[in-house]
């Protein structure tokens, strides 16, 4: 794989193996992300909310139209969501004919994870910290911003360390909204200005302006126990929004999951031989 760029913008990545023809799916909390890789390189991305799963085969079939006359053309797939696995098995095995290989379970993680319960650990944060040291080769850290917020840092060899764990910009905001008498349903953007005028604008600022002190109070954190500063990769479906032209943030690479799903069938696939 190559392709995170130094420019602070989306990040273009394509997988190194023109022989990689792939689905992926990522089964997230909120909704499945599917892309498939035309001989290592990702065509567009769609994502379908849990609300809308009935139009998951339509959408699975869709994608995999573009791969399923091509040599060697597989479905894998990371989740987060164990409910709801056999329902997307059900849905590829519709749309495609063939079983989901899970990441994890009939494909090997594509790196080492040294926290203490390493099968306990989100996948997705294994996958994303995986493509992010495969771009940049050296200590990195991943903030993936969806309906949870994950900053997870490897070291110079590539090894998982950890991160931390946090309520999503979206969450919070709808927490707000909900636990209290007062404060109204926001919709997440970027705040005007420096301060909070009215009372949207007053939560936003909080949501906003908080998750990048997290964040940049952990990264700083994780460069004193590395000793030396990482470079820090954006992604998720809020990264845009909270992390687009922060000078902190090396590259947002919105699909950086299904760049990790499909390295570790690559790296699977080169350690077994087949």
């Amino acid at each position: 794989m190559s392709g995170i760029a130094t420019e602070r913008r989306p990040a273009a990545i394509v997988i190194d193996m023109a022989d990689i023809n792939l689905l992926t799916l990522n089964l997230g909390n909120s909704r499945l992300a599917m892309g498939a890789f035309v001989a290592g390189e990702l065509g567009q991305v769609k994502r379908v909310p849990h609300a809308l799963r009935k139009d998951w085969t339509q959408s699975i079939g869709e994608a995999w139209s573009s791969i399923e006359s091509r040599s060697g053309a597989a479905v894998v797939g990371a989740s987060v969501n164990p409910v709801l696995n056999e329902a997307l098995e059900h849905a590829v095995e519709q749309a495609t004919g063939r079983n989901i290989i899970w990441v994890g379970k009939e494909i090997d993680l594509p790196i080492q994870v040294l926290t203490e319960e390493a099968d306990q650990t989100g996948v997705d944060r294994i996958l994303n910290v995986a493509a992010a040291y495969e771009q940049m080769g050296k200590a990195c850290v991943v903030v993936d911003a969806g309906s949870a917020i994950t900053i997870d840092v490897c070291n110079d060899s590539g090894e998982f360390l950890g991160g931390a764990i946090a309520a999503g910009a979206r969450m919070m905001l709808t927490s707000l909204h909900e636990k209290t008498a007062k404060l109204p349903a926001v919709e997440l953007s970027v705040p005007h200005g420096a301060f909070g005028r009215n009372t949207q604008q007053a939560m936003l600022q909080g949501v906003y302006h908080g998750i990048r002190g997290m964040v940049k109070e952990l990264v700083e954190n994780y460069a004193t126990a590395l000793g030396h500063w990482p470079d820090l990769i954006a992604t998720g479906g809020d990264a845009h929004t909270l992390f687009d032209g922060w000078e902190l943030v090396h590259a947002v690479a919105p699909d950086l999951t299904l760049y990790g799903i499909a390295l570790a069938y690559a790296n699977h696939h080169i350690k077994h031989g087949t």
